[in-house]
């Protein structure tokens, strides 16, 4: 009687059995690095509006006013800080974009207002934020900007 030679290696079931459990990991592995760094943006973000509430604050101590533009509180173009130019903030927030969002202010001798929404919604982030010179900061979650309606941030 013949013997058949031991089997040896995999069969093509059991390599994509396999493999269907590996796309199975990596399509959740995705997912929840996706939604990380989403909260990761938006933690940014509220961290970004503590840095543009305390240059205003420092702006307005200097200057007698509030900045009215980003380009106002960034770095200037070359020589020391001006009113134009207080280098205050670094030079890719002073062009409106930081951490996956991208910011807006408007100010005057009054007062100013912040916002901030994602770049790609729900991809660098899901909620929108809005923020004053009272300092206190607002969200929005959908594609929608925050306003002065929207309720605050429990952080």
């Amino acid at each position: 009687m013949k013997h058949l030679p031991a089997r040896r290696g995999f069969s093509l079931i059991e390599l994509m059995i396999v493999m269907a459990i590996m796309l199975v990991i990596a399509a959740i592995a995705t997912h929840n690095y996706r939604k990380a760094m989403m909260h990761a943006n938006e933690t940014s973000a509220v961290a970004t509006f503590k840095t543009l509430h305390t240059a205003q604050v420092q702006y307005q101590t200097q200057y007698g006013r509030f900045a009215p533009s980003l380009t106002e509180l960034g770095p200037p173009q070359n020589g020391e800080s001006t009113a134009q130019a207080a280098d205050l903030i670094d030079g890719n927030l002073a062009v409106g974009e930081a951490s996956g969002y991208r910011f807006s202010m408007t100010g005057n001798a009054a007062g100013y207002v912040i916002s901030a929404v994602p770049l790609v919604y729900n991809t660098t982030g899901s909620l929108s934020f809005y923020s004053d010179q009272t300092m206190r900061l607002r969200q929005t979650k959908g594609s929608e900007p925050a306003t002065v309606q929207s309720p605050l941030v429990r952080r």
